[in-house]
Order: C-alpha cells, then structure tokens, then sequence
C-alpha cells in the first residue's frame, strides 16, 4: 500500500514502524473471509484491509481521531485472524496497538463510554478491586433487563452484570503430594481477572506440574500483565504493570527458572511481546525482551515434559483454540496433542479460526457483536456433540460458559484430572461419559 508520511513524521520511531507495517498490505482482501467483524457486519471499514485504509488515512494526516474511525478502530476484535490468514505478512497487531493508543489520546469519546472505560481499567486488573465489584454486581444483577433496555452505555453496564456469575467458582480441590525427583523451576503468573473468576485453574496447573517434578514459585510483586488496558489504548498504564512484572521475574530468573508460565493466553500473548512494548524504555528494554524469552503457554511447557500416556476413553472435548493463542502466539499443536495423549477423544469444531467474541472487555463494550459471535461459536460446537468445551483463555470460558450449559473448562484442569487431580469442579454436575 502506498504511504505519503513526511520525513519529520518517519523521524517518530511509532510513525515509521507503523508506515512500514501499511506498506506490506496489498489489499488482496484473504483477511476479509476470517475476520469477525466483517462477517457479522459485512462493511469494508470493519475488515482489516479497511481499517487499514482508516490508519493510513488518521495517521498521515496527524489529525486526532473522530468518531466514525474511532467506532471501527474499536470494533476490532484483536483476535489476528487476519494475520494468520495475510499471505503478505502484515503486522496488524502492532498496527492496531498503534491505532488504539492514538485514537485513546486524540479523541474525546462521549461521557458514558469514558467512565465505562475507566471503570474497566479500575477495577479489572486489581483482583481485591474486581472481587468486590463482582460481588456487587450479582446483588444488582436483576437490573440488567432494565439497563438493557435503556440502550446506550447502560447497556454495556447491563454486559458487565450478565457476566458477572451467579456464584463465585471456588478452588479445585488439590491431591495429595505426591515425592518425585525435582527437574524443574518455574514461575506461574497469578494475574488479576482468572484469580477472582477461577481459581481452580491455577490450582490444577500447580498440582500437574508438582505431580511431574515441576517446583512452581509465585514472584513477590507480580499482578496483572496489562493486556486488560493496554488493548484499550491505555500504553502508559500498560507499560507499568510490565515493569512490575518484569522486575518480580527478573530476579526470580536471576536465581535460577526454567520458565514463566501464563494459563491466560490473552496474558501470554502480550507477556511475550513486553520487548516490543518496552523497545524504547532503556532501564527496561532488554530485561523486557529476556522476560518475553523465557515465557510459555502452560501447554507448551506440558509439551516439552513429553507425559505418558493416560486413559479418559469414552470423553468427547471440544477444544476451543483462543485467538490469542492461535493466533497470537501460534500455538496450535500443543494443546490438541495433550489432550489426545491424556485419552480425551478430540471433536474439531467447524470455523475453530473465529473468534467466540470475548476479545478482552470487548464483550462489555460491544455486547451486541460479542453476543453474536458467541451464539455463532456455540452454534458450531453443538455440531460435535462433545460433552465438554476445553480451551485455554478465561474470556472464552466466561464468554462460553453465558451462553451453554455445557460444561466448559480449562485445558489444564482436564489434564490434571487425567494424570490423578481431582476432577474439575464443573464436570461434577454431569456425566462427562459417552452413551452407547
């Protein structure tokens, strides 16, 4: 794609990364067949190729956003479906970071969608914080057909409400020690929102890895990874919550680890990217690169432990890939081999590239196309007949879970179960066994 950008202009690191990334698009169009948005909205300005132009067009002319770029900037997903799919090799994510921070520092938004946006980035990343208001929320949760009904930012309130569940989960109960000689260190990012919404799931990471050898350590300082903000355009915010992570691990890595571990693909997916956020911070660029090196999916550490055989013979899963897995991190083959190797019987589910809509708070400030994807995702899981949905994100399991009642869980809960952890609080409720 041509670009017109001045040479004072390409002098701004941002600008000339940016300009680079637009002139690799060659308005082919592959992106338009795997994008959400264009699929559920049918627009041009909602596909990649056409926020692209929109970029391109803000970012030459050096004017702030206005509101019909704002609207279409925001409607993306960050899922990077179009990245997987562009033959050209476009970096669209960093694009869109770009795009988003942009668009959050030159464009005032209307009152309602500012406070419901600084309500997010209050509260979410602070687990102390999003217990309380989770708490609050299912006191009010009733309300959410009233706000709904308001439309407006009342009905991204209404979202936020539906999506608070009717009970907290609590832990998975944990198995006994089990002594096995020691072959590994790692640290386990605790994080913000899956501390407060699932518990388990950390707990059933702990126990696998303890069951194989693995030493799992919990960095003093360590909290949210702030993907949260920093998908909002939030970079200042997102920038410190890397630093405090990076410090917390960079001295644990100093002492000796393995690894870092993320059980939220949305975290991991810009954990591994904190060089790239950080490039232009001098104390913290190459600390930022390290920490980005040594961190892992937790199914891609599982992979490399290279576990026995298990049996769960007659188990159908549907394994749901996170876009921020798939996608963002291009991790695809690790998940489904571990659960084959555990004895699940994998069931594929149809259009497994599409996003399910969770994105994030995309879910809360997009209810209506969230809503949609969602009901599409499901649509195509109950072609498999699975008896349970598996995946790695815990936006996806709270986008799934409002929507089914089939049970859903994570990758790793099923795992831990399968090498002799207890089973997953949500396969309790139902017969997960196959009928003759």
């Amino acid at each position: 794609m041509q670009t017109h950008f001045s040479a004072e202009q390409l002098a701004v690191p941002e600008i000339a990364e940016s300009e680079r990334i637009i002139r690799k698009c060659v308005h082919c169009g592959f992106c338009l067949a795997t994008c959400p948005t264009y699929l559920e909205l049918g627009s041009e300005l909602d596909s990649p190729r056409g926020r692209i132009y929109l970029i391109k067009d803000m970012l030459e002319s050096g004017r702030p956003a206005g509101a019909e770029t704002a609207l279409h900037i925001d409607r993306c997903l960050s899922c990077l479906s179009c990245a997987t799919t562009c033959p050209s090799g476009v970096d669209y994510m960093h694009l869109i970071d770009r795009a988003r921070v942009h668009v959050e520092n030159t464009y005032r938004r209307p009152f309602g969608d500012r406070a419901i946006r600084a309500l997010l980035a209050a509260v979410l990343p602070y687990p102390a914080r999003f217990r309380a208001a989770l708490f609050a929320a299912r006191l009010v949760r009733p309300l959410a057909p009233l706000l709904d009904s308001f439309g407006g930012p009342f009905r991204k309130l209404a979202a936020m409400l539906k999506l608070a569940s009717p009970q907290q989960r609590g832990a998975t109960p944990s198995s006994p020690d089990i002594a096995v000689p020691r072959r590994g260190r790692v640290a386990l990012l605790k994080g913000c929102a899956q501390s407060v919404l699932d518990p388990g799931i950390n707990q059933a990471a702990e126990s696998l890895l303890a069951r194989f050898g693995i030493d799992v350590i919990k960095p003093e300082g360590e909290g949210c990874c702030g993907s949260l903000v920093h998908h909002m355009g939030r970079e200042d915010e997102a920038r410190g919550f890397a630093r405090k992570n990076i410090d917390a691990w960079t001295r644990e890595i100093d002492t000796g680890l393995d690894a870092i571990l993320i059980t939220t693909s949305g975290c991991g997916t810009l954990i591994k990217d904190y060089g790239h956020l950080l490039a232009d911070d001098a104390e913290y660029a190459a600390k930022a690169a390290l920490v980005g090196s040594r961190t892992l999916d937790v199914s891609e550490y599982l992979a490399k432990l290279d576990l026995p055989a298990a049996s769960k013979a007659g188990i159908d899963v549907a394994y749901h890939a996170a876009c921020s897995l798939q996608h963002g991190q291009k991790v695809t083959l690790e998940p489904r081999a571990l659960l084959e190797r555990a004895g699940f019987t994998l069931r594929e589910i149809p259009e497994g590239h599409i996003c399910c809509g969770s994105a994030g708070t995309y879910n809360i400030l997009h209810p209506d196309i969230a809503g949609s994807l969602r009901d599409r995702k499901l649509k195509n899981i109950a072609t498999t007949h699975a008896s349970v949905i598996a995946t790695g994100n815990i936006g996806c399991m709270t986008q799934l879970r409002s929507g089914t009642a089939t049970p859903v869980v994570h990758l790793v809960e099923l795992l831990d179960w399968a090498y002799g952890g207890a089973k997953p609080e949500a396969l309790n409720r139902t017969d997960m066994r196959r009928t003759p």
